[in-house]
């Protein structure tokens, strides 16, 4: 191969190692930065950025990586900084990135155990961690998918197949067409992941029946008495761990005995505070949950491994495998086979997730994950009581994990833009029971008490002002 056609190979082949060498460089410069600067780019500029327009050859490898970093840089949300409180985010743990990069270097389908015999065992393996270290039923199904909407996803449609199966419908043969309807059991101010689980599964409106919050947002107990009275027929319950504001959990106690008489599917949405489960100090706060028949939960927030990661988790593995049941003639599958990744999740194309996970299992540890949540936790309560002490700021929930509700009356909007105008800390706010919030979450592994201490002193001083 010679001239110019040898050049066009050479730039459809690629170099990857000078290109990752490059990327590598940028990551260590790019990790010990510790300003934030608030995504503040007008959208119409960001996008110009990006519209270089498109080449008819391709370009060189440095410049592609030069021109890409310096596009993408002013429209980052610097989610991996110790003052990074916005949302429920981890901060992308080292070790989990680069077991990242690995998984696209090796450039894996994780479909079926032949198309990456390694990424099926290694899943195999971290998921059995996982159950081990949130001390769920071991002989549970788990499937590795992008968040906990998928997850709930997963979760709900293994539920809603096994309780028509209990009816006497089969769901598999004559469809939602015909189906006995499904009562829907959920709190008022359920995470919105959960309705749109729902409604991608075919549930509206007039299937749920909504069980009324207190004030940090979790069911009250003797409304989901009085909705549960009234119910007959196939039945989903669904309760949260870790509610999105308060950081509060539902009675799971209550939950599951109602669960129980009815013969109802008990789902717990745990996106991040099912890992309270990690540390004996916080398990009681999910006492029962393990009574529950389907999880869901993040490994991409309190776990710090790489977006994307959900997971989900359900008691009864022939269930969960029903309800993702798929085959084809090209899908092959021999005797010595092991975990078949796609039995578990929707997708056939679909990254290998597993090598993150056990990446970050193992960089954690059973100890390190425990004290990682109760470092979160200890600066919220550490933010709440520094707080509480402050003119003018009303904690509006009772801090019982990393989450913090916080009020300044008419000047929310402004406290908040003016934290996020010193580069130290990223924050929105919120809607909450008609009133606007500044949520504080604490969930990146560099984020500590020092954190909190720092935030309550920059309010302090705004309003003093």
């Amino acid at each position: 191969m010679t001239g110019e056609l040898a050049v066009r190979h050479e730039r459809i082949a690629g170099r990857p190692g000078p290109m990752l060498r490059e990327v590598a460089a940028y990551a260590e410069r790019y990790g010990s930065d510790e300003t934030l600067h608030p995504a503040a780019e007008e959208p119409s500029n960001l996008r110009a950025r990006f519209d270089i327009g498109l080449p008819d050859e391709g370009r060189s490898d440095e410049d592609i990586v030069a021109d890409l970093i310096a596009a993408a840089e002013p429209g980052l949300a610097r989610a991996t900084k110790p003052g990074f409180l916005s949302w429920v985010i981890g901060a992308s743990h080292p070790a989990g990135v680069a077991a990242d990069w690995l998984t696209s270097v090796w450039g894996q389908n994780a479909g079926i155990y032949q198309t990456s015999p390694a990424s099926a065992a290694c899943e195999d393996v971290a998921v059995g961690w996982l159950l081990d270290v949130l001390g769920l039923p071991r002989s549970s199904g788990v499937g590795l998918v992008t968040g906990a909407t998928m997850a709930s996803f997963v979760c709900l449609a293994a539920a809603r197949s096994e309780v028509l199966r209990r009816a006497g419908y089969d769901i598999d043969e004559y469809g939602l067409t015909g189906a006995p309807p499904i009562n829907i059991v959920i709190g008022a101010d359920a995470h919105v992941s959960n309705h749109v689980a729902l409604r991608y599964l075919g549930f509206g409106r007039a299937s749920i029946l909504e069980v009324d919050a207190d004030r940090n947002g979790l069911m009250r107990t003797a409304s989901l008495e009085a909705v549960a009275s009234g119910l007959d027929g196939p039945t989903i319950i669904i309760a949260q761990a870790g509610h999105i504001n308060s950081g509060g959990f539902d009675d799971f106690r209550v939950a599951s005995e109602i669960a129980a008489r009815l013969g109802a599917w008990l789902h717990v949405d745990g996106a991040f505070g099912l890992w309270a489960r990690a540390t004996p100090a916080l398990k009681p706060l999910t006492s029962h949950v393990e009574q529950a028949d389907s999880w869901a939960v993040d490994g991409h927030k309190w776990l710090q491994t790489p977006y994307d990661s959900g997971i989900a988790i359900v008691r009864d593995a022939a269930a969960h495998r029903r309800a993702m049941a798929k085959s084809a003639g090209y899908l092959t599958e021999d005797a010595g086979d092991g975990r078949n990744p796609s039995a578990y999740v929707p997708e056939l194309s679909r990254r290998a997730r597993g090598f993150a996970l056990w990446a970050m299992l193992q960089a954690l540890g059973r100890n390190g994950i425990a004290r990682l949540v109760e470092q979160h936790c200890a600066a919220a309560a550490r933010l709440a009581e520094r707080c509480e002490r402050i003119a003018g700021v009303i904690v509006l929930n009772d801090v019982m994990l990393n989450q913090v509700a916080l009020s300044f009356g008419e000047r929310t909007q402004d406290v908040c833009d003016r934290l996020n105008e010193t580069g130290r800390f990223f924050l929105r706010t919120a809607d909450w029971r008609g009133e606007t919030i500044m949520r504080v979450s604490f969930s990146g592994y560099p984020t500590n008490e020092e954190t909190a201490d720092e935030l309550a002193t920059a309010i302090s001083r705004i309003l003093q002002d």
